[in-house]
């Protein structure tokens, strides 16, 4: 490329940036129209008018004002009202809300049961920049409730210190794979679904490579998976085991961790963190095998189906319970 064709490049920069913005405010225009209207709704719903026979005139007035808008039905309108209660009075949410699509806040509204959860999928759909396909998978494998069992685990302090993005349980029902499967048909799935596993993981994991080599006194050892951390700085070690965990994989995945900082870490980098996902694990196990290890790493499970929601809401509000007992 010459340099006149260099030049090019900065207009086309100039104009991605300037359809970026200008669909940045249309955006933000749409979500404060819906919330103006979602207002005034709110307030007439407390006059003795007000019913499903306002609604559909309502409707009916705004499609004859307004031919061809859309959204503007009886189930859209009262979505607008929805949409202004939820959120009228949350200053944390309030000022996110025009960041996101319609089409994302829908699924939101109708997918989750309280503020907590409907501002963890707002900032995470921000952060991610979440399609209307992706974050509908994130609400139907419960992430909220995975991610919120997941902080309760005990992390080793490195991981703990910095910002934790593992998960204690993982979904990956997109594989499709019969009842009984190797190690590496489990390693090809995930590789040939790489786009999805890294949705299930976080943004954040960039993908290095598979069977990454290391070489140990003239010997190759090779590491599963091997992801870089963008917000944590570092490499991140994952190793695949098709049967429950058992304490061998710790000494396993501290030796890796230890010849990825050896010859692989740059000096800026943060050291290595180790991923082990198991089919199944006891946490007692699992604890006492990593009791004495300094690596910073993290055992989990994988699931092959999309879990309950409803039993992993009961499991974080046992949880919860727990921990009003404890304080009291």
């Amino acid at each position: 490329m010459n340099e006149i064709d260099k030049s090019f490049e900065q207009v086309a920069l100039i104009i991605e940036n300037a359809r970026e913005n200008a669909y940045r405010k249309v955006n933000e225009e749409l979500i404060l129209m819906y919330q103006s209207v979602g207002r005034f709704l709110s307030g007439q719903s407390q006059m003795a008018t007000y019913g499903d026979g306002y609604i559909d005139s309502l409707a009916s007035f705004i499609q004859n004002r307004f031919p061809g808008i859309k959204g503007f039905n009886r189930r859209g309108l009262y979505r607008m009202k929805q949409f202004f209660e939820l959120y009228d009075g949350n200053e944390k949410v309030s000022p996110l809300v025009t960041q996101l699509s319609w089409t994302n806040h829908l699924l939101i509204m109708s997918g989750c049961k309280s503020d907590e959860e409907r501002e963890f999928y707002i900032r995470l759909a921000i952060k991610e920049r979440y399609s209307k396909r992706e974050l509908e998978r994130q609400i139907d494998s419960g992430y909220y409730e995975r991610y919120m069992l997941s902080k309760e685990k005990l992390l080793p302090e490195k991981i703990k210190s910095k910002f934790n993005p593992f998960l204690d349980s993982y979904v990956i029902e997109f594989l499709d794979f019969p009842s009984t499967f190797k190690e590496k048909h489990l390693k090809k799935g995930l590789i040939e679904s790489m786009k999805k596993f890294i949705l299930e993981l976080g943004k954040d994991f960039i993908y290095v490579g598979e069977e990454y080599t290391i070489i140990v006194g003239g010997e190759d050892y090779r590491v599963d998976l091997l992801f870089y951390h963008r917000t944590l700085r570092c490499l991140v070690a994952v190793e695949l085991k098709t049967g429950k965990f058992i304490p061998e994989y710790i000494s396993k995945m501290d030796f890796y961790l230890e010849g990825l900082d050896r010859q692989v870490k740059k000096p800026d980098e943060n050291p290595s963190v180790g991923l082990i996902l198991c089919a199944s694990k006891n946490d007692e196990v699992v604890e006492y095998a990593m009791s004495r290890t300094m690596s910073p790493m993290m055992v989990s499970q994988y699931q092959l189906q999309l879990p309950d929601k409803e039993v992993l809401r009961k499991k974080l509000q046992e949880l919860a319970n727990m921990d009003a007992v404890r304080l009291q």
